[in-house]
């Protein structure tokens, strides 16, 4: 008989549940968040290279200040088309072959990246590597999360995203040593060549989510793959794959946390994009050295790691609602401390890092408490969505900072502005614990 997760009375869920919420984590499961961490750091520094090179880009090309503005734009925009229609394939084909493919196809663009000649080619593969950002991190999420027990999804999750953190992290690092060395095409061959690589490891040692195998009666792979995990059978037959629409995430009391989790996304990501497009060449343009001003960015990327790894556990014991509107307001403070942090490169580096923890590290844990808000016929759909709209925020951020540059407004003054949004998501995140408060909504830890 198969196995149907989802169906199963809340009182009564099979021993399969039991074996993931309740067991030790094994090396399965091990396996699977490392895997998963290895691909967002793959992410990370594929996506995040732009920015650390484009101030040699425009030395180069000889381009005007903000001219990269729709390159980093063209980015999000492809992720979020990614997002939106290759992640939610996984609900239907599984979560390992779209993260497969999509590690193979933004590896294959950045490493073709390092032989462009000119500001539209670069602008065209980066916006279809984008589509592979977007399959990609929502899938690793969801994987993630599908062999997490709930006691500790949490806390899993945010540590596996601070992959994309690290790998962002480590672009700054090693782009600081390449470009001097090799010039800035090297930092896409170095990113390129080591996703492709990776990209064989996943092909090789990646399964695929057990849960989402279990729902759709394929037990013959499931005790394959994790024998120990003893299936109780039900009467209720397998799951055929929904139809990929989006009503589901409207249903069953979700529409208002559906809402306020796109305006979180949005609002939290039209910052970080931000950052992360012009900060290096905001404070560059201030006047501080090239390596100040990436070393203030990878700081950044540092503090969302360590933000990450100290809240989610908190989250894990206090709830998400509690952990997630003070590190938005964190982030607001230090945005305003890094827009006046001109004079002191102390307030400018702590600044930095304080953004990283609340800002990024906040983002993080905003996928672990995502990863709980959709049961598993719906997940890659409902992180699909979500990132997808977050990403018109990720748009507009690399927008609003290239236009700012161009009209010779202190971009210094945007990114203090930069506060309101963080204010913005603090909300979102305290509405989205009344909305999944009481009974007939949406509730996290759901399979």
């Amino acid at each position: 008989m198969p196995v149907s997760l989802d169906a199963a009375p809340p009182d009564k869920q099979p021993s399969f549940d039991q074996a993931i919420d309740g067991g030790a984590i094994g090396p399965l499961q091990l396996r699977v968040f490392v895997l998963c961490a290895m691909a967002l750091f793959a992410e990370g520094f594929d996506a995040q290279a732009t920015a650390y090179v484009a101030p040699a880009v425009a030395r180069e090309w000889r381009l005007a200040p903000g001219a990269l503005g729709p390159t980093f734009a063209a980015s999000a925009v492809g992720l979020s088309l990614g997002a939106a229609l290759v992640a939610p394939l996984a609900d239907r084909w599984g979560r390992r072959p779209i993260l497969l493919w999509s590690t193979f196809a933004f590896g294959l663009l950045t490493l073709a990246t390092a032989f462009v000649s000119d500001l539209t080619g670069l602008l065209a593969l980066r916006l279809l590597a984008g589509l592979g950002f977007g399959g990609a991190m929502a899938n690793a999420i969801g994987l993630a999360a599908e062999y997490s027990p709930a006691r500790r999804r949490n806390a899993i999750v945010a540590v596996v995203v601070c992959g994309f953190g690290l790998g962002a992290a480590s672009a700054g690092g090693l782009a600081v040593w390449l470009i001097g060395a090799e010039g800035w095409r090297s930092v896409f061959a170095v990113g390129g060549v080591a996703t492709l690589t990776l990209g064989l490891a996943l092909a090789a040692r990646l399964p695929e989510s057990l849960r989402f195998l279990a729902l759709t009666g394929n037990h013959a792979e499931v005790a394959r793959l994790a024998p120990e995990f003893r299936l109780t059978t039900s009467t209720s037959p397998a799951a055929e794959p929904a139809p990929l629409s989006f009503a589901p995430l409207f249903e069953d009391g979700r529409a208002a946390a559906t809402l306020l989790v796109w305006g979180l996304f949005f609002a939290s990501l039209l910052d970080l994009y931000l950052l992360n497009a012009w900060l290096p060449t905001t404070i560059n343009i201030a006047g501080r050295p090239e390596r100040f001003a990436i070393l203030a960015a990878t700081l950044m990327q540092g503090g969302g790691v360590a933000g990450a790894v100290a809240l989610g556990p908190l989250m894990d014991r206090f709830g998400p609602f509690a952990i997630l509107p003070p590190a938005n307001l964190l982030a607001a403070v230090c945005m305003v401390g890094l827009g006046a942090g001109e004079s002191s490169v102390p307030l400018t580096l702590v600044s930095a890092f304080g953004v990283g923890v609340g800002l990024i590290g906040g983002q993080n844990c905003n996928h672990a408490m995502l990863s709980d808000l959709y049961p598993t016929r719906m997940r890659a759909r409902g992180i699909g969505v979500a990132h997808a709209f977050g990403r018109l925020g990720s748009i507009a951020g690399p927008l609003l900072g290239g236009a700012a540059l161009s009209s010779h407004l202190d971009i210094r003054v945007l990114i203090s502005c930069c506060a309101a949004p963080m204010v913005v998501a603090a909300a979102c995140s305290a509405g989205l614990g009344l909305a999944t408060r009481g009974p007939g909504r949406a509730q996290p830890n759901q399979r």
